[in-house]
């Protein structure tokens, strides 16, 4: 059931939601959080999309904030999603005008759960500073994109320098499964097997590239480089250079990768390029600050040397 709101105010929204919960029985027991979605005119959908699907994993209130236009009269339209068109959540997509066209916390103080945390996800604009825009500072969880930012690295760069505890992205939740694999082989490695040496191959655009070379080499304290591939075919190949022989990742298409280990016949591994939806769903599960991540972006990157990025 979809319900449009136009030229209204939060409290009416508000009000509107109660009325459908007790007219139709749509109920908000059960939500574990509110997520507020801040983004850019023309990407709504494909945020809300994501938001419902990983709902059903982590029942929540969405709240989306969708850019209007700054030059319009000021005017707020609202939405109210429920039932089979908001997933296992209740969505409300606020859309400001005017004054209201910038991201605003007076516009979301009175749908948030009450007692609930707050995740803000910024799927495409990586704000300059996350913990200190009006939303930010009201979350517990702070999620951006840098892969959908004209310059993924200088994001990567910004999100670094003003870092707060509970900032996130999901540049890094795209690593997950690689980080495990290499983590396993590392630990599978012969006692006497050191690492020398680190190559990352992957895209140019791909700031998840970027943030595997930074973990490797704060986890390993050796020289890191990075081989930047073709546009938009994401992460392709580790290769760990070591004093008992050279071990690779490599994932030649999108889905399968070929372990190769000194005196070890090759193995294929499960690992598929993840949706925003599995990366979504992941962030939602731990409202505690992600320490490993705050690591590698503030101490990792800054040892990463970008200017040995070879063209492949």
């Amino acid at each position: 059931m979809i319900v449009e709101l136009p030229d209204t105010t939060t409290s009416k929204v508000s009000k509107e939601l109660m009325t459908m919960r007790e007219r139709g029985g749509v109920v908000a027991l059960g939500r574990v959080l509110t997520l507020v979605v801040i983004t850019k005119s023309g990407y709504e959908e494909e945020a809300i999309d994501a938001a419902n699907e990983a709902s059903r994993e982590h029942p929540c209130r969405i709240i989306v904030l969708a850019e209007g236009s700054a030059d319009e009269a000021t005017r707020l339209d609202g939405q109210i999603r429920v039932g089979g068109d908001a997933g296992a959540s209740e969505v409300i997509v606020l859309r400001g005008y005017g004054e209201l066209s910038d991201e605003n916390e007076s516009l979301v103080s009175a749908l948030l759960l009450p007692d609930a945390p707050i995740v803000a996800w910024w799927p495409h604009g990586v704000p300059e500073a996350a913990s200190q825009t009006s939303i930010g500072s009201i979350a517990h969880r702070r999620i951006t994109d840098s892969a959908n930012e004209e310059d993924p690295t200088a994001a990567l760069f910004n999100i670094s320098s003003t870092y707060t505890a509970g900032d996130t992205d999901l540049a890094w939740t795209r690593l997950t499964n690689w980080r495990i694999q290499l983590a396993a082989v590392l630990d599978q490695a012969e006692g006497d097997q050191r690492i020398t040496a680190v190559a990352v191959e992957g895209a140019s655009d791909s700031p998840s590239t970027v943030l595997l070379a930074a973990w490797l080499a704060k986890s390993l304290d050796v020289p890191v480089s990075i081989v930047a591939g073709p546009a938009g075919t994401g992460l392709k190949r580790v290769l760990l250079s070591g004093s008992g022989g050279d071990i690779e990742l490599h994932r030649p298409g999108h889905d399968v990768a070929e372990l190769h280990q000194p005196h070890q016949p090759i193995q294929r591994i499960s690992l598929p390029r993840r949706s925003l939806r599995d990366c979504l769903a992941e962030e939602l599960r731990r409202l505690d600050p992600d320490e490993v991540f705050g690591e590698v972006i503030t101490e990792g990157l800054a040892r990463t040397n970008l200017r040995s990025v070879e063209n492949a």
